[in-house]
């Protein structure tokens, strides 16, 4: 069927913090420059859930006088808390000084990209939430834009009855800030190879809860990172606890998905975290009313690929623009799509295919200076383990300030490293109670997941024989643990007859699948548009 066509200046796919800091730059510097943005989430915000702490400095250069609208940014940071955690104990450390949070803010990220939507709308950005972008479009080796997805396509790839064609959104540049590990991202780094001679990204998984507590246990302001327990020594991970809004309580638990144990299950992890003395308190007569996970691009300054290419640009963290020891990206992709949009001016006025001075532009940016001084921080916790990577990463700050005269890479993708089950020991995770600690289910229920059920499945495998002989007889089916939301099960286990069931309705779009499979043997794509979570506004 032949699909309706729409010519724009500017196409940016993804309406999170560095898509919609693009647009309105590119609207403060051209006005009558057309510009879109395609969001596959049902609305602006859907699918982000987090209460964040946000550095407000790109947002200064961006809307100089957003203080004096009716922002959410509105709970100052105030306590800065880092510990390390043994099982019983805890003990609280100097906070590192990137990890200082003076002059920051904690906020729903969602409620900030609402916001953002509403000052790119009335600069004259169109914004067209509910749409996936699903295919790239490419005449004589330049991106012209992308499709959105058929909607009413049923199981086996038929139009259904309510059939409606994909649009062309055309444009001579379009922008990917599709977020860590985007399905066209993906694909665009293959078609351009822009990431040879580049170090493999590494990635995080972020599990995150929002809980509603009593308001006499509130702390506004209150900003609690923590590591060490329930992590071995030579696995990445974390956890933060941000008080906000009207006695909000953020908890999200990060673990490297570099990590080697097939039993591991970050999920689970998370879970019993909440039982620690120190963190169980923070709980304490509240109740979890929403539940959401998603992969972080972890690789710093030496994974980030080239940024342009025929027709385009990536931005954001679906290029690796994220802080790691700053725990934070908001302000880093912000930053990335406001000189991606300024290259795009440029090139647009000088007639070029590429915006190539995007490059240029970050090279001489606050952003590369910042993420320059951090490069060798996450790496040096795969090289040393995690005590050793914690002494490095305080000598490094305190004493070279960020300016060692060598660079530590990441020498293996996150895939590559993933011990056969034989040589670690299972893990006993404890069952939850359904106050304090849930499972799954109950978990991606309150996420408001939701995929049209006779849709084309989003998750596939590119040879599905390989999932007997290698992720189970080898790993024990481990995408079973690292999938935060049980899309993953081995059905058949104890009648001998092991196979893969994909309950693909409980996807919440984290990727970690992607990422983590042994042999890369699955690929996330695009679901229908408006599918998966639902994070409604004030979360």
């Amino acid at each position: 069927m032949q699909r309706e066509s729409m010519e724009f200046d500017v196409v940016i796919v993804g309406a999170g913090p560095a898509g919609l800091a693009a647009a309105i730059r590119l609207k403060q510097l051209d006005p009558d420059m057309t510009v879109c943005v395609v969001e596959k989430g049902g609305e602006v915000g859907a699918h982000i859930l987090s209460g964040a702490v946000i550095e407000p400095r790109a947002l200064d250069e961006l809307l100089p006088a957003w203080r004096e609208t009716e922002s959410p940014l509105k709970t100052e940071a105030r306590d800065d808390r880092f510990l390390f955690l043994t099982e019983k104990r805890a003990f609280k450390l100097p906070t590192p000084p990137q990890m200082h949070n003076h002059g920051n803010y904690i906020a729903s990220l969602g409620d900030v990209v609402r916001w953002l939507g509403t000052q790119a709308e009335a600069l004259g950005v169109e914004i067209y939430p509910g749409f996936a972008a699903a295919e790239l479009l490419e005449e004589d080796g330049r991106i012209l834009g992308i499709a959105t997805g058929d909607m009413g396509i049923d199981k086996n790839g038929e139009p259904g009855p309510n059939h409606q064609p994909g649009m062309e959104l055309r444009a001579p540049y379009t922008l990917f800030a599709e977020g860590c590990r985007g399905s066209l991202s993906k694909q665009l780094m293959a078609r351009f190879n822009l990431r040879q001679g580049i170090d493999p990204q590494t990635y995080g998984l972020g599990i995150k809860e929002l809980w509603e507590i009593p308001a006499a246990n509130h702390k506004p302001g209150l900003i609690e990172h923590s590591f060490g327990w329930p992590m071995d020594r030579r696995t990445y991970g974390g956890s933060w606890l941000y008080h906000f809004g009207d006695n909000l309580v953020s908890y999200g638990f990060v673990i490297g998905l570099d990590y080697r144990n097939t039993w591991i299950s970050p999920f689970d992890e998370m879970q019993r975290l909440k039982t620690h003395p120190q963190v169980r308190p923070h709980f304490e007569g509240g109740r979890r009313i929403s539940y959401g996970a998603r992969a972080l691009s972890e690789g710093g300054l030496q994974s980030i690929p080239r940024l342009t290419f025929p027709g385009g640009a990536m931005l954001g963290d679906a290029a690796g623009f994220l802080n790691v020891p700053k725990i934070k990206g908001t302000h880093a992709a912000m930053k990335s799509g406001m000189l991606a949009a300024e290259a795009v001016a440029e090139a647009r006025a000088a007639g070029a295919a590429e915006p190539t001075t995007f490059t240029d532009k970050l090279r001489a940016s606050w952003l590369h200076t910042e993420l320059s001084s951090v490069r060798n921080i996450r790496p040096s916790f795969a090289k040393f383990g995690n005590l050793g990577g914690f002494v490095y990463s305080a000598l490094d700050t305190v004493l070279l300030r960020g300016r060692a005269p060598w660079t530590f890479h990441h020498p293996h993708a996150d895939h590559e490293v993933l011990e056969p089950a034989r040589d670690d020991q299972k893990i006993a995770y404890p069952k939850p109670d359904g106050v304090l600690t849930f499972d799954r289910l109950s978990s991606v229920f309150i996420s408001n997941t939701n995929h049209e059920e006779h849709q084309p499945v989003h998750l596939k495998l590119r040879d599905p024989a390989k999932w007997l002989p290698v992720n189970w007889d080898t790993y024990r089916s481990p995408e079973s643990r690292y999938c935060p939301a049980g899309v993953y099960e081995a059905v058949g286990v104890a009648e001998g007859t092991p196979h893969l069931q994909i309950n693909t309705q409980n996807c919440v779009h984290c990727k970690t699948c992607d990422i983590k499979d042994p042999t890369q043997n699955i690929d996330w794509d695009a679901p229908e548009g408006g599918g998966g979570p639902n994070y409604p506004g004030g979360m």
